[in-house]
């Protein structure tokens, strides 16, 4: 079995330690966080309503989505937050809504770019030309399952210029293990939606098992890395390769059959539930929600360090986290989400400078 370190108290306490199945719990090698100290966090916008994601046009402008109130925004690095409008077709419920949102890579060119979101029987990624509003709305992927919660909702492009989507079981999770449902994958698709070339079963799935993923990011050596929502237990930060298994709902973090793909790391659920995960200076950046906290984790060839917590109970929950144009990480507040404790001015997007 590939041992998994547990992360927090555990973790945190000296290396003769045990974690709850009686492996010790001693961090492996740890590549150096000395170049990733994060500097003091700026409060770049608020008032907003659940800000789900954010991807960065070539002028660096940001666009963010709003799950609830459906709307997509422009925000610019000085904070001006335009309304570009509501997103034709979602209908939000529960955990689904207006949720992921990726620039073309040649949207120089097309200005095109792609939205996930819940609509009246599905969840579904819909591409759109972007100039001063969003026109020609094209589906390209649909019929991915729709529930009450665990809809996934991240996409992202990779540098093989696919895209990414991640998807969650709805609750059900017979899906994950169903290589013929949508529901508990990651996806990788042209820019068309067709299954991208190279894909392990010739359909759309890249990889599958999974229960709820709400994170993509992939580091300098173009390593992909997913974070996943567990059930009662652990928490995850998935290193994904081709074709590969996680394991849901059969496992929930590591296991001892070889079919399955155990995690790169796993947390107690009660520290993280990650969701938006960034990639920057040598580490993996994972925001949590019920964790109320943004983690750090070293990685390097496609190992995990000892993550390092920052930002710890100061802004309640965090959904997204990306890294901007200009290399500071754009974090945003998920508090008005039904389960935070919002405050006045909140949902916030918080800019994290890397020194």
């Amino acid at each position: 079995m590939r041992r998994h370190w547990l992360i927090g108290v555990t973790l945190l306490a000296a290396a003769c330690s045990s974690n709850a199945e009686g492996e010790p719990t001693t961090p492996p090698p740890l590549p150096s966080t000395s170049s990733a100290a994060l500097g003091e966090p700026r409060e770049l916008a608020k008032n907003l309503s659940i800000p789900w994601a954010i991807d960065f046009l070539p002028n660096k402008e940001a666009l963010v989505t709003e799950r609830e109130s459906a709307r997509l925004l422009r925000v610019t690095p000085q904070g001006q937050v335009t309304p570009i409008g509501r997103v034709p077709g979602v209908q939000p419920g529960g955990e689904g809504g207006l949720m992921g949102v990726a620039v073309s890579p040649t949207y120089a060119e097309d200005h095109l770019i792609y939205l996930h979101f819940t609509a009246a029987d599905d969840n579904r990624v819909v591409r759109f030309r972007l100039d001063d509003a969003l026109t020609a709305p094209h589906p390209i992927v649909t019929g991915i399952p729709k529930g009450g919660n665990h809809n996934g909702g991240r996409i992202a492009f990779g540098p093989d210029k696919y895209l990414y989507i991640a998807t969650g079981e709805t609750g059900e999770p017979e899906r994950a293990q169903n290589r013929d449902d949508l529901g508990g994958k990651i996806l990788r698709v042209t820019p068309d939606g067709k299954p991208a070339p190279g894909n392990p079963f010739n359909t759309r799935i890249w990889s599958w098992g999974h229960r709820n993923v709400q994170g993509l990011a992939w580091d300098d050596a173009k390593n992909l890395y997913a974070t996943e929502f567990g059930q009662n237990r652990y928490d995850e930060i998935n290193l994904i390769t081709k074709g590969a298994n996680y394991g849901w709902p059969d496992v929930e973090g590591t296991s001892d059959d070889e079919k399955f793909t155990n995690p790169l790391l796993t947390w107690a659920t009660s520290e993280a539930s990650p969701s938006g995960l960034a990639y920057a200076n040598g580490s993996l950046w994972a925001a949590g929600l019920r964790g109320e906290r943004l983690w750090q984790v070293p990685v390097q060839d496609g190992k995990a360090g000892k993550p390092v917590p920052h930002l710890e109970n100061r802004y309640g929950r965090l959904r997204a986290a990306v890294r901007a144009p200009d290399g500071t990480l754009w974090i945003t507040t998920s508090n008005k989400d039904g389960r935070g404790d919002p405050k006045p001015d909140d949902d916030k997007i918080i800019v994290l400078p890397l020194k």
